[in-house]
């Protein structure tokens, strides 16, 4: 009875502290409002095993001055055995209460610094690099290969690195005046180009979401801007854009 309880009580707590830390993120998800349920209902009382109610004498609550002797009339009722919870399915929903609140976690940890988006990819965070207005997308452009895509705004503008990363590179690039270049876990890389200031240097662990430069118009540019590039481990050039989308983020005149 104490164990199930318990566990009723963790699953319950989990559940809803992870509920109300997500409202603001994202809408309620079926699943999750089926577990908050079932640690809620979790919470009723069930019966117990030890011994039969014959045999029990007066239930005790706590009272100021010690215990409170009140007859089982007056006491909760008990559940017909066939109600009580299993106890696998408090377990779980314990978990997933406590998954809930670590994503949630990230994506607050994402947004914390003014990323314009955020979102969870394989249990890793992503934050929109810019806010901004698309102006140029990956491929052919006045007869030569754009490798990124151009998200503009006003000199100034916070850039966020896009996920965890350690900067490779900071400072001083040809053809994007200043630049920064952040290594990802999976041997991946973005770059961050035509920046006014970098915000960090070579070596630093940066998070999804934090703030690594500002918008700028140095080196070959046409107006303020950034350029965005996603390299692969091999170091082969893909299209910012389906990198984004596919890790659940959108920038502004993408279309799709």
């Amino acid at each position: 009875m104490r164990g199930r309880a318990t566990i009723a009580a963790i699953a319950a707590g989990a559940v809803v502290a992870a509920g109300q830390s997500m409202v603001s993120l994202r809408p309620a998800d079926p699943v999750e409002d089926a577990y908050k349920k079932l640690a809620a209902n979790a919470l009723i009382p069930v019966t117990g095993v030890d011994e039969p109610a014959a045999e029990r004498g007066p239930a005790a609550i706590p009272a100021i001055g010690g215990d409170q002797l009140v007859p089982d009339s007056l006491a909760l009722p008990e559940l017909d055995p066939r109600s009580q919870v299993d106890v696998q399915n408090l377990t779980k929903a314990a978990d997933i209460g406590a998954q809930l609140a670590k994503e949630a976690a990230l994506l607050r940890s994402a947004l914390a610094e003014g990323a314009p988006q955020a979102a969870l990819s394989g249990g890793t965070a992503y934050a929109l690099p810019a806010l901004g207005r698309l102006t140029s997308g990956f491929g052919g452009r006045w007869g030569v290969m754009h490798y990124g895509i151009d998200v503009a705004n006003r000199i100034g503008t916070p850039i966020y690195a896009v996920t965890d990363g350690v900067v490779e590179e900071s400072g001083a690039a040809s053809g994007f005046g200043l630049w920064v270049v952040l290594r990802h876990r999976d041997g991946s890389h973005s770059v961050y180009g035509h920046i006014n200031r970098s915000l960090v240097t070579v070596g630093q662990q940066v998070s999804a979401g934090e703030q690594i430069a500002e918008m700028g118009n140095r080196g070959q540019s046409t107006g303020p801007h950034l350029h965005f590039e996603v390299w692969r481990a091999d170091g082969t050039k893909i299209n910012p854009l389906a990198w984004l989308a596919a890790h659940g983020l959108r920038i502004s005149g993408a279309g799709g």
